[in-house]
């Protein structure tokens, strides 16, 4: 898998990240990134939901993220903010493949080389579809 660099960009409050998934893609593939992505999606996600609401990132923010109280913690509207951005059906919540979704297009490496993780990740795929039996065809 060929991926670009590991850039800097500018977060919410205009602090410097690295953006290091493009990094992580490259090590583990997409199939190794994905399952990475989704322990990263039960940390935060409220057990009793099985999403990703406002307040499990909250609560998650302080103790898996380091965002405690210390370091300014987490608004309850900067929570709801993160989660309305990924949250493609309306429901108020992350569920998992809208979690991995976020996190992948507000990569700018991945986005950058999005066609060649998406070529890498089919190419996962292939041998698992074609080792599966046919569907059953209808007379």
């Amino acid at each position: 898998m060929t991926s670009a660099a590991a850039g800097a960009g500018a977060g919410a409050g205009g602090e410097e990240y690295e953006d290091l998934l493009p990094v992580m893609a490259g090590r583990l593939g997409a199939a190794g990134l994905l399952s990475e992505l989704r322990a990263g999606f039960r940390l935060l996600a409220d057990p009793a939901r099985g999403a990703i609401t406002a307040e499990s990132l909250r609560r998650s923010a302080a103790g898996v993220l380091g965002l405690g109280l210390d370091c300014g913690g987490m608004t309850a509207e900067e929570a709801a903010a993160m989660v309305l951005e990924g949250d493609h059906d309306g429901d108020g919540a992350l569920s998992e493949a809208e979690f991995c979704v976020l996190m992948v297009r507000l990569s700018p490496g991945i986005m950058a080389d999005v066609e060649s993780w998406l070529e890498d990740a089919i190419a996962d795929e292939l041998p698992q579809l074609r080792s599966s039996p046919p569907p059953p065809t209808s007379a």
